[in-house]
């Protein structure tokens, strides 16, 4: 492990940013491998048969809906529980049965968890102190950790003594500060107000990219996700549905959770036709939309099956009821029921023929097309190759 920083150690080879997501060098020993991770608790599968591999360096985001199973995850990494199958593997050592102490893991909680009869300093020594290094390390280490999180004159304060935010980077300088070779985050910036928790985001961005270091974290905030993550797992019912850059989930959700779950989506519910060519159509009565050859490749669904388009508000162009829609594009009749100023867009709700309720956004820099009030009945229209197509399991 070599030096960075002066005196903290660098936990990986720099910013995962510099390599595609999940993309690991031929030869390179992966930073942590789930695999077949599972968890009962009675009958019931909080984590049900997890597999993931993370490479040295990565910001790995755990994002689902509560009781998900994205913390026991983290918790059984971390070695607070043990899974009831399956394996944990840090930098190569099986870890499944290793306690805590022995991992060389960060921790960073929600709750900061400080030592309230501590100074700053004190609590980012602590780690230190039980791996038993010398004064004069400590203290070079110590100043080191406080600078990195901009807190380098806050080290004789205690903890009562500190905002939220300054308490939560002492609890990050406390992490890193002994080099771990994985650092987790359990929701650390959960009990923040917005503004502060944009701010540590970057902040969080920042010291893990200057480390090198490799990140497990834990979120329910699917934007904090988006801004902070190489690639993001979404957890649903005890697995993950899908593994990907954000951009990955938000352009190509592989599944109607993952749609549903990241953004705002229009979800168009039908049956799959496929053709001749390799794309196909998604039929609901009367209507009939096309779906594009990428699209239907990816989804692999037969003709017949219960399936739905999804296509994202700003995809969306609202024309009028009589427009004359181009034939590379798909359309459907609705009338405009709300009208939202968001300030650099407008958002409107909309009402298809069937009840069914769609939301298109336009930005107000006048590029989008007209203002339409509420009442006007309209045609909604969107590019073929904007529709993503997943099985619908409710179908």
């Amino acid at each position: 492990m070599t030096a960075s920083l002066a005196g903290i150690p660098s936990t990986g080879p720099g910013p995962a940013g510099e390599r595609q997501a999940g993309e690991r060098p031929a030869g390179e020993r992966p930073a942590l491998v789930l695999r077949g991770l599972r968890k009962l608790f009675g009958p019931a599968a909080a984590v049900d048969g997890v597999d993931l591999e993370i490479r040295r360096g990565e910001f790995v985001t755990l994002l689902g809906p509560s009781g998900s199973g994205k913390t026991t995850t983290l918790r059984m990494v971390a070695g607070f529980m043990a899974p009831t199958s399956g394996s944990i593997e840090i930098d190569g050592s099986d870890m499944t049965r290793v306690p805590p102490y022995r991992r060389d893991v960060g921790m960073v909680f929600q709750n900061y968890a400080l030592f309230p009869h501590m100074t700053a300093a004190q609590n980012i020594a602590f780690p230190l102190q039980m791996r038993r290094k010398s004064r004069s390390e400590i203290e070079k280490r110590v100043a080191d950790a406080l600078a990195l999180v901009k807190l380098a004159k806050f080290g004789d304060r205690y903890p009562r003594q500190l905002s939220g935010g300054q308490q939560q980077r002492i609890a990050l300088a406390r992490a890193v500060v002994f080099g771990p070779r994985l650092l987790l985050m359990d929701e650390p910036l959960g009990a923040l107000d917005r503004k502060l928790r944009e701010a540590l985001q970057l902040e969080i961005i920042h010291v893990s990219r200057e480390l090198g270091a490799t990140v497990l974290y834990v979120t329910h905030d699917q934007e904090e996700a988006l801004v902070m993550s190489d690639r993001i797992a979404i957890f649903n019912a005890g697995r993950i549905d899908q593994l990907g850059s954000g951009e990955d989930l938000y352009d190509r959700p592989a599944s109607l959770f993952v749609a549903d779950f990241i953004g705002e989506s229009n979800i168009l519910r039908g049956q799959y036709e496929r053709d001749g060519a390799g794309g196909g159509w998604l039929t609901r009565g009367s209507w009939r939309w096309r779906v594009g050859r990428a699209s239907a490749e990816r989804a692999a669904l037969d003709t017949g099956s219960p399936a739905a388009l999804v296509v994202r508000p700003e995809r969306i162009r609202i024309v009028g009821s009589n427009d004359q829609v181009p034939a590379e594009a798909n359309s459907v009749e609705a009338a405009i029921t709300d009208v939202l100023y968001l300030g650099s867009d407008r958002k409107y709700g909309l009402t298809l023929p069937d009840g069914q309720r769609a939301a298109v956004r336009q930005q107000r820099d006048g590029a989008a097309g007209r203002e339409w009030p509420s009442g006007e009945r309209v045609q909604l229209t969107w590019s073929i190759d904007d529709g993503v197509l997943v099985a619908d399991p409710t179908g």
